[in-house]
């Protein structure tokens, strides 16, 4: 997949009311998503994190501060310099919360919880999620996760990303309306 529709298929998911804007608000529900899905509550320290590096990126993204973020915004930013220096942070900080027992590795569920909240298509999680556990310990850990994203992202070969956004699920990335 080329970097443009890899972008593409990303921002459509951060876009979750489909008006062709990531608004602010919509960028920093994927934390309050995340720590709901988890149980955690608000003054759990790692949601204050996540949350504070979703701050951060929105401030990076919306370069120009007019509180949104269009395709043509997001695809001139997006890419391997921003996912080192912004999106890393963002991106771990929502692994976090969905460690629930803190070992540095996603299980099944876990990775389930992360990836629904964050609004992939159930039908994509599994192949996802067997894309990462190369071992087939039942554990994806935080820095293949990281990497397989930024591969993503940057229009490299990703198995996880062609999972989760692969044109023949490009319908079910549908906006994901407030839960």
């Amino acid at each position: 997949m080329d970097a443009i529709t890899a972008k593409r298929l990303v921002f459509t998911m951060l876009d979750t009311d489909g008006d062709g804007v990531v608004s602010k608000d919509e960028y920093a529900a994927r934390a309050d998503r995340v720590a709901r899905a988890t149980g955690r509550a608000d003054d759990d320290p790692l949601v204050i994190a996540a949350r504070a590096a979703g701050e951060r990126a929105w401030a990076a993204m919306d370069a120009n501060g007019d509180g949104g973020v269009t395709f043509e915004e997001y695809a001139a930013w997006a890419g391997a310099e921003a996912f080192d220096t912004v999106c890393e942070p963002v991106l771990g900080g929502l692994f976090d919360l969905a460690d629930t027992d803190e070992d540095g590795a996603l299980n099944l569920q876990e990775f389930t919880v992360l990836r629904t909240a964050l609004g992939n298509p159930v039908s994509s999680i599994e192949e996802a999620f067997a894309a990462l556990d190369g071992d087939g310990d039942g554990r994806v850990g935080r820095d293949d996760y990281l990497a397989s994203v930024r591969a993503h992202v940057s229009g490299e070969s990703s198995p996880m990303g062609e999972a989760l956004y692969s044109m023949d699920k490009a319908d079910e990335l549908a906006p994901l309306k407030e839960r």
